[in-house]
């Protein structure tokens, strides 16, 4: 446990949510102004790497990614994929 009581898995799964949100407002604010954009696969790894909550928050709050089919597809399977690790880990 860390000393905020939260479990290791969800700390890092808090850490990368922030990060990834943070990172679809900042290739939001650079496609509207110029500048040098976020690559795609760079968004794709921190949503597998388990910022997927922070994918889906600023893909809704930015409307950003919107329609692009491949971000819809890799947030539901890293949501998959990490409710699984979650019920293997939080297992009774």
């Amino acid at each position: 446990m860390l000393a905020a009581g939260l479990h290791p898995y969800v700390a890092w799964l808090v850490g990368w949510s922030i990060a990834t949100f943070v990172f679809y407002g900042l290739d939001k604010s650079r496609a509207q102004g110029g500048g040098a954009r976020i690559p795609e696969l760079v968004l794709h790894g921190m949503a597998l790497l388990g910022g997927f909550p922070g994918g889906w928050i600023g893909r809704s709050y930015f409307r950003h990614k919107t329609l692009h089919h491949a971000f819809l597809l890799v947030l539901i399977l890293s949501t998959v994929l990490h409710a699984g690790i979650a019920l293997w880990l939080f297992r009774a």
